[in-house]
């Protein structure tokens, strides 16, 4: 395309529809949003389950809001209604089912070319707001292709009546555990003796389901390998015991997609981009916000928050 955009944004998360939103409140008109998945937000539709509450200050964590948009606590739902209402509002255009390869600066011209499977375009800046949760955490043994079908990471492919491990101890594996176990055999193995890393009414939640013994709890121990067996899936845990479950779900939180700011030229620092104060990567004209920005992930109001200060930082600028 010969068109020139003034803000590309990769990624349709709350980050990337901040950023998107933010500038065309400071008058920016060009702007579009690149999802590779069907819709925006896709984390948050796939990785949460239904009616999960969703707070501003994440974790206890307390973000004062900076720009224009007023975010409240809410459920999944609601804040997907949110995120709906904000982009009809607002001329933002969003294409879905891109997938963006590449990102090369031209300096002649002061401008990026986003490369897609099949088509590219032209942008004076580019925001990259890619999640974590793109990237799910993947076990380090291998998975058999014979059990592929029965290892998942959300829980879109679950069933009823089935016996299903948990792997992790964070809010979304101690979520699909209780969530789960209304109409399932389940168990949660996690490598540490307690679930700290969850917030305190997931622990709260997870400790009355292994009271009453709704959900089963293997602690302190690790897996080893997984394998088939009679078209289940076999699990061999470091303490030498094993038991076959219908059904493995991972919830192991995910990582920086490094290979793509690699590729785009981005340096990195201890698992995460590097960038200024203004979340401005080494390449100028290239930013990152969002949970990418964090060493495990961010809160919505941090996304909020980067988006309004890149905006009103390229606006300035411009």
């Amino acid at each position: 395309m010969s068109e020139m955009y003034e803000l590309a944004i990769i990624g349709a998360g709350p980050a990337g529809i901040a950023t998107a939103v933010e500038s065309y409140l400071q008058g920016m008109r060009k702007i579009v949003l690149l999802e590779k998945d069907t819709n925006h937000n896709s984390t948050i539709r796939k990785y949460y389950k239904d009616n999960k509450r969703v707070d501003v200050d994440w974790k206890g964590q307390k973000v004062e809001l900076n720009g224009r948009i007023y975010f409240i606590d809410g459920t999944k739902e609601s804040t997907l209604d949110f995120f709906d209402e904000i982009l009809e509002l607002h001329a933002v255009e969003l294409k879905t089912h891109v997938e963006v390869l590449d990102i090369t600066r031209v300096e002649e011209d002061a401008h990026f070319e986003v490369t897609m499977a099949n088509a590219s375009i032209k942008a004076k800046n580019v925001v990259v707001t890619i999640g974590r949760m793109g990237k799910p955490n993947k076990p380090s043994y291998k998975i058999p292709a014979s059990v592929r079908k029965q290892v998942c990471y959300t829980l879109d492919t679950c069933k009823e009546n089935e016996k299903v491990l948990v792997v992790g101890g964070g809010d979304s594996a101690v979520e699909y555990a209780v969530d789960l176990s209304e109409k399932n055999d389940v168990t949660i193995c996690y490598r540490r003796e307690t679930f700290r890393r969850a917030n305190p009414t997931n622990q709260t939640n997870i400790g009355n389901a292994i009271m009453h013994k709704e959900v089963n709890a293997i602690l302190g121990i690790d897996i080893e390998s997984i394998e088939e067996e009679n078209g289940c899936v076999k699990v061999l845990f470091n303490n030498g015991n094993t038991e076959v479950y219908d059904r493995v779900v991972y919830a192991l939180g995910g990582t920086t997609p490094s290979a793509f700011l690699d590729n785009a030229g981005i340096e990195e620092v201890d698992g995460k981009p590097m960038f200024d104060e203004n979340y401005e990567t080494n390449i100028k004209g290239l930013f990152v916000a969002g949970d990418i920005t964090q060493k495990s992930g961010g809160s919505i109001a941090l996304g909020l928050n980067h988006g309004y200060a890149i905006a009103k930082y390229i606006t300035e600028n411009r």
